[in-house]
């Protein structure tokens, strides 16, 4: 799956979300439009119920539109079915929750190397890749301690290392931030900011504070369903 730099990575054209059916439908998405670029760092706000995190799902090709069109490097992929979608997310996308999502009784590199157990990496290949990802989150030494023995802003670099080890083109982070202090969240924005500028990494963050969205290029907020528009201090991507 290739495109040109001028394609969009992820590109929304109208899309709509409906979940139920008749009296008990519920329009999550209503017709939106949004374009992603390379190397963009995109955050998305709103309030509970607004759209963001089906929006969301729909970027991560965890879910598919009800009607119009979802574009990943110009190329439908709304319609793939699972096995594809599965694909693309193995293929090209990176991912890092409010919860981190690690293994509990697993160690840090052990974490990290799964997504390359999924890809049919060799095992001295894998052991390598993630050492070097945890390097680049700054886990240098915390390779074999498992999540219960290291800090909450620890964990999330692992979980960014999970999502990096297999270089992503795209990285969605879901309150990255969320279960951390503020200095803490700060040091993890510093980062996925770093990888962003550095590597070009693009990103598309969901988040409810406002501090961390200063962070990204631009920010969009939804509001039933639909976008709301740009704060006027929205810095150009």
């Amino acid at each position: 799956m290739t495109a040109d730099d001028a394609t969009p990575l992820v590109e929304f054209r109208n899309v709509a979300k409906v979940f139920g059916a008749g009296s008990a439908a519920v329009r999550a998405l209503d017709g939106v439009d949004l374009a992603v670029r390379r190397g963009e760092f995109l955050a998305i706000m709103g309030p509970s119920g607004s759209g963001k995190s089906t929006a969301m799902n729909i970027v991560g090709c965890l879910d598919t539109p009800t009607s119009g069109d979802h574009l990943f490097m110009g190329h439908d992929v709304g319609r793939l079915d699972r096995r594809r979608r599965a694909l693309l997310r193995r293929g090209f996308l990176g991912f890092v929750f409010q919860g981190f999502n690690l293994l509990p009784r697993t160690s840090a590199i052990e974490n990290v190397e799964l997504p390359l157990i999924y890809r049919g990496t060799p095992s001295a290949e894998r052991r390598r890749l993630a050492g070097a990802a945890l390097a680049a989150v700054g886990l240098q030494g915390r390779e074999h301690h498992t999540p219960g023995e290291l800090s909450g802003g620890q964990q999330q670099r692992v979980a960014i290392a999970r999502a990096i080890v297999t270089e992503p083109i795209l990285l969605l982070a879901d309150e990255p931030t969320g279960n951390l202090d503020t200095r803490t969240s700060r040091e993890v924005m510093d980062l996925l900011t770093r990888f962003n500028r550095e590597q070009g990494l693009t990103i598309v963050m969901i988040t409810h504070e406002p501090d961390m969205a200063a962070y990204a290029h631009r920010t969009i907020r939804f509001v039933d369903g639909r976008i709301a528009g740009e704060p006027p201090d929205s810095k150009a991507a």
